[in-house]
């Protein structure tokens, strides 16, 4: 186990420096130059030397590369001049709204799609699967901005029970003052998610019930209970322990339509509007922190196959 996870950690940092590659060579792909995409089309001759000049752009691109690599490696994601703010210090900002958007919305569908996913598994072609099924099916292929816009019009505009718009205030103290604001973005992505999780969960629990050690527990005497939740329910868990893991990165960008539609002040909509206004430096060092989530999300996701099942092991 130890070697698999000093194998995987080593993949990882290969598919890291990778991203780091493709990042900077898209970074010298910008129309004109980096200097003149950040400063301006207006900026002179002598504007955009000086600017190279003092951020080392005059150097030859391998150099740069190794400067930018220990940038990264030092958590310096870059710099936005038209926010005048550090890249590092808009996702410190950003973030906590963005862990309590995606993080409760992840939670909430865990919750809720484990249970729907269990019981449509044991209750198999029966009317509450049709009927889970079909609404997981309608969910699913949902649009979340179409499913959001729905929301809206029914909760914010017909009955006026909630606010179209999500807590506008930017810290996470501000969000949080004013939940009635969070219920439409939350249980948009709340909706989507538990449509997918429990459409795998289902699967993986029908799989589980054909076991042998199903059997075996039923034949010893186990009542329905028991042999759900001491049997059934930890080996169906595999396979969305895999799509939480792929689900981590979606803290930073998972709810960037959502951000958009509700107006929510996360790290999506800070991207979003970073590549709208052209501020590239926090396009490209939120794409390479979402890189950084993604790896970690896997790796997180391959140690949890051995927890879960004893059975795992990687050679």
């Amino acid at each position: 186990m130890i070697s698999y996870i000093i194998r995987r950690v080593g993949q990882a940092i290969i598919v890291l420096v990778g991203v780091t590659i493709i990042v900077f060579i898209l970074q010298h792909l910008l129309p004109g130059s980096i200097a003149r995409a950040i400063i301006g089309p207006r900026a002179s001759a002598l504007q955009i030397a000086a600017f190279n000049r003092q951020y080392g752009l005059d150097r030859s691109l391998p150099i740069q590369y190794l400067s930018f690599l220990n940038q990264l490696i030092h958590g310096n994601l870059g710099y936005s001049f038209k926010q005048n703010m550090s890249v590092d210090a808009i996702v410190a900002h950003d973030l906590p709204n963005d862990l309590l958007l995606v993080g409760a919305s992840l939670v909430l569908a865990l919750v809720i799609a484990i249970p729907v996913g269990i019981i449509q598994a044991v209750k198999r072609n029966g009317m509450v699967d049709y009927v889970a099924t079909g609404i997981s099916f309608v969910l699913y292929s949902m649009p979340s901005y179409l499913l959001g816009l729905l929301l809206i019009a029914f909760f914010a505009v017909d009955l006026r029970y909630l606010p179209a718009e999500a807590p506008q205030q930017p810290t996470i103290t501000g969000v949080l003052s004013d939940p009635a604001g969070l219920v439409l973005p939350i249980a948009t992505l709340t909706l989507i998610t538990c449509a997918l999780f429990s459409r795998y969960m289902r699967s993986s629990a029908i799989d589980s019930l054909a076991q042998d050690y199903i059997r075996t527990a039923r034949a010893k005497g186990l009542g329905q209970v028991a042999i759900l939740f001491r049997h059934l329910l930890r080996n169906s868990l595999i396979p969305v322990v895999t799509l939480v893991g792929i689900s981590l990165p979606g803290i930073l960008t998972f709810g960037l339509i959502v951000e958009q539609l509700f107006n929510f002040p996360g790290i999506g909509l800070a991207y979003f509007n970073a590549a709208v206004d052209g501020d590239y430096p926090v396009v490209f060092g939120v794409t390479v922190l979402v890189a950084l989530v993604t790896v970690l999300g896997n790796l997180f996701a391959d140690v949890a196959y051995a927890i879960l099942d004893p059975r795992v092991r990687y050679d």
